[in-house]
C-alpha cells in the first residue's frame, strides 16, 4: 500500500525522523524534486525511507576537496551530482 506524498509531507517525514539537520530546505526541495522525476521515469512509486535517502545523498559544498573526500579519491568534479542549489551547496548521490 502506497500513499502519495507531497513537499510538506517529505519534510515532515525527515523531522519526525530526527534528520531535518541533513539537509537544507533548498536540498530538500532539490531532492523531492529528482525523486518524483525518478519515479516518473521508472513507472513506479518509491517508498519514502528517510533513513536510506540520508545513506544515499549528501549536501555538500561546492569543493572539489570536499566533493572528493565524499565520493572517494578518483572523483572528478560534476560525476554524481543532482544539482547546484541557489546557496552554493550541491546535491550528490553516493558513488
Amino acid at each position: 500500500m502506497y500513499q502519495s506524498v507531497n513537499f510538506s509531507n517529505f519534510v515532515d517525514a525527515f523531522a519526525k525522523m530526527d534528520r531535518k539537520d541533513n539537509f537544507s530546505y533548498e536540498g530538500l526541495r532539490a531532492l523531492f524534486d529528482y525523486l518524483e522525476l525518478l519515479e516518473e521515469d521508472m513507472g513506479q512509486p518509491m517508498e519514502l525511507d528517510v533513513i536510506a535517502l540520508c545513506s544515499e545523498y549528501s549536501e555538500i559544498s561546492d569543493d572539489e576537496a570536499e566533493y572528493s573526500e565524499y565520493i572517494g579519491d578518483d572523483a572528478h568534479l560534476g560525476v554524481n551530482i543532482i544539482c547546484t542549489l541557489p546557496s552554493g551547496d550541491i546535491l550528490v548521490r553516493e558513488g
